[in-house]
């Protein structure tokens, strides 16, 4: 009996019985291929009769030179890449078409030329004179950097071989074509196999390769999954196109921790670093308004205070809306539930509005108490206290649960002339100057705060 062919997607992983020119399980087009079998049949040996060489093992406790790292000069960018640019790695940085990743990477290329490594900018998207052109407006036409325009890999693979650069950067991956790969550039094939051959000369010569790639409307990096598990670290270039702020955030990084975040801004003269981007985030809190809220959080290794805001109106019948900027909508939706149930504060039929000051994005469940105080406050139009800052975690039942890095985070508040913090009972507070208020459920914010609703 003849063995049925397997065919499974290239992007997601997903295993088909049959093709199709969709992927059910992502949705993505023409990423469907056959497995080719390891085996010819029972009893067989996978790779044939051939020996192939022993390789050495060692013990996890064998001595290792320290990672030597390039740093930038350019604090934000040396954070989110761990401390600077490890040789030989491979990072992919993604982001908005139009958001500022090519100012950034030119920058970064002039800082690591004067750093004394030798850089090579390979554009596939632009001619030599449109980056000189930006190079200029920025003041980088004397910089170290080599620059050239192409997109076939094999010549632009034959050139860094004679060059020999400490750093490439790819601008972008998706215009790169091979003349192996028998599809047009920017698809699936081309993607992984660009990318496959540029990680093995990063490895091979001990180059840092910086590859640039375009993002999908859901805000992914376009072209398969796997070129993110092929490089060592992953970028996201983040902001929104009316905020003159940038955030450089790490999703993956080998040589550093992951979720570490760079802010910028940008101006006429390129990306400026922003040095206390707590305060930057923050609006006047000399006079706190209905609805706002400040929030102690933690971005990767750095502490952050961020301003929640909320606006709570009278909705048509029926037509209740519930809007959100900067955070996740099913847990806004979780803790309007908690409120209705554990506390008996309804919001059904209110429109319900939330937003993150300064185009910032918060993941963290420890922004659940925030959020509820700014939902309360803007609902029974009753301000905060100035000078304070919440954080916690609220469970279904209503109780609150402590988050980690407690006095890290009312350090940073200190620091920025905060001395209340409203916190889960039991949060370990330490020698911090601010003032803690514990409060063990939901019930009890509302009470002391809001009275009965």
């Amino acid at each position: 009996m003849a063995k049925e062919a397997a065919f499974s997607c290239t992007s997601c992983g997903a295993v088909h019985t049959k093709w199709s020119g969709r992927c059910d399980a992502c949705g993505q087009w023409n990423t469907i291929a056959e497995d080719t079998a390891l085996s010819a049949g029972p009893g067989k040996a996978a790779l044939g009769t051939k020996r192939g060489r022993e390789i050495a093992l060692t013990d996890l406790g064998g001595p290792e030179a320290p990672v030597r790292r390039t740093v930038s000069r350019l604090g934000e960018l040396d954070r989110v890449l761990g401390g600077g640019l490890v040789p030989g790695s491979a990072v992919l940085v993604g982001g908005d078409p139009g958001i500022g990743k090519s100012t950034l990477l030119l920058q970064a290329a002039a800082l690591f030329g004067a750093a004394g490594l030798k850089v090579a900018y390979v554009s596939g998207e632009e001619a030599t004179a449109q980056v000189r052109m930006r190079a200029a407006r920025l003041g980088l036409s004397g910089a170290p950097v080599k620059l050239a325009a192409e997109t076939n890999l094999r010549n632009i693979l034959t050139t860094l071989e004679k060059e020999a650069p400490g750093l490439v950067i790819i601008d972008s991956i998706q215009t790169m074509w091979l003349d192996t790969v028998e599809s047009a550039p920017g698809s699936v094939s081309q993607v992984r196999a660009a990318v496959h051959e540029l990680v093995r000369f990063a490895k091979s010569r001990g180059s840092a390769v910086i590859l640039v790639g375009h993002v999908t409307k859901e805000g992914q990096i376009a072209g398969p999954r796997v070129v993110e598990h092929m490089v060592d670290t992953v970028l996201y270039f983040e902001g929104e196109r009316g905020h003159q702020y940038r955030i450089l955030r790490a999703v993956k990084n080998r040589f550093g921790p992951a979720d570490e975040i760079g802010v910028f801004e940008m101006t006429g003269d390129g990306l400026v670093e922003v040095a206390n981007p707590s305060a930057l985030f923050l609006g006047d809190r000399e006079s706190p308004a209905p609805g706002t809220v400040v929030f102690a959080g933690i971005e990767g290794t750095r502490p952050l205070l961020s301003e929640f805001q909320a606006l709570v109106s009278p909705a048509p019948a029926g037509q209740a809306r519930r809007s959100v900027v900067g955070w996740d909508g099913g847990r806004l939706a979780m803790i309007l539930a908690v409120l209705e149930a554990r506390c008996g504060i309804p919001f059904s039929g209110l429109d319900v509005y939330l937003n993150v000051a300064g185009g910032l994005r918060v993941t963290e469940p420890a922004a659940d108490l925030a959020v509820a105080a700014a939902l309360l406050s803007a609902r029974e139009d009753v301000a905060l206290p100035a000078r304070t800052v919440i954080f916690g975690e609220i469970s279904l039942s209503g109780a609150l649960r402590p988050v980690g890095q407690t006095e890290t985070r009312l350090k940073e508040a200190e620091k920025l002339g905060f001395d209340q913090a409203l916190v889960p009972e039991r949060t370990k507070t330490g020698d911090s100057g601010v003032r803690s208020r514990k409060l063990p459920d939901l019930a009890q914010l509302v009470g002391d705060m809001f009275g009965a609703g």
